[in-house]
């Protein structure tokens, strides 16, 4: 029943993207500024009625990885609502450590690119519904109909088709899709609605559309016209510029099942 309910009800995640324990936000992943402590701001999200939250660990280096732990278990203390945790995951070990620190699923990227079986891996292990694989897609020659995976926080424009490679992936085993438009991302222009229903519309698992967000209508849209399971942002929440309670009361008004 839980499963059916939660296909249901259309969920709003905050993104927090942390560097060295702080959260910080940039543009196009560049120009960060600190804006707060992960834990407080997972609190106060939770307390505003986020469904979700998701952690990308943007510093994902060795020397960072306790600082990286020790934070997903003050989290995990704290919150009741699931948080997914991405950034430097490279093998079934690294899943395992955050795992056990108490994420409720991980997000794998660029890895998942390079060595698709660690998406096999990962769902064997701890079942599909904990592997998030996100993916970074870019318009294609300008296209509005086809785009290409982008890896390596985006560095990195890869020849391989964004949407067959979500089917690749859901066909492994990923739990869920996290569909970042890197054209849309911290431009606060609205999610890509014609990439998202794309991939809503063709693929089994749920898809959480990302990138772009700049205002309750966004949200609005995204879920009505692109089908989205569920829609993610950064700015516009540690901003304070909206909270997750008014975009609620707002898809609710528009007849969005939301759970509030």
């Amino acid at each position: 029943g839980w499963k059916m309910l939660s296909r249901l009800c259309k969920r709003l995640i905050p993104c927090l993207d942390v560097a060295n324990g702080r959260t910080v936000k940039g543009i196009n992943f560049t120009e960060l500024r600190d804006v707060g402590d992960p834990v407080e701001l997972a609190v106060r999200y939770e307390e505003e009625g986020a469904d979700e939250l998701v952690f990308l660990d943007i510093t994902a280096t060795v020397e960072n990885r306790s600082t990286m732990l020790k934070t997903v278990r003050q989290v995990a203390d704290t919150l009741r609502i699931p948080f997914t945790v991405g950034g430097g995951i490279k093998c079934l070990e690294d899943a395992d450590r955050l795992l056990a620190n108490g994420a409720d699923k991980v997000s794998i990227n660029s890895q998942a690119v390079i060595n698709p079986k660690l998406i096999s891996d990962i769902s064997n292990k701890y079942g599909s519904q904990c592997c998030v694989v996100a993916i970074d897609a870019q318009a294609k020659n300008g296209s509005n109909k086809e785009w290409i995976v982008l890896i390596n926080g985006g560095r990195k424009a890869l020849d391989k088709d964004a949407f067959k490679w979500g089917q690749e992936a859901v066909e492994l085993g990923a739990g869920e899709i996290l569909l970042t438009s890197w054209d849309r991302d911290g431009t606060k222009n609205g999610f890509d609605l014609t990439m998202v229903k794309q991939f809503s519309e063709n693929l089994s698992t749920p898809v959480i559309a990302s990138g772009g967000a700049s205002d309750a209508d966004s949200f609005v849209d995204v879920f009505s016209e692109a089908s989205a399971d569920a829609a993610l942002a950064a700015s516009i929440f540690h901003d304070g510029i909206w909270t997750v309670a008014e975009i609620k009361n707002i898809l609710k008004d528009k007849n969005i099942e939301v759970r509030i």
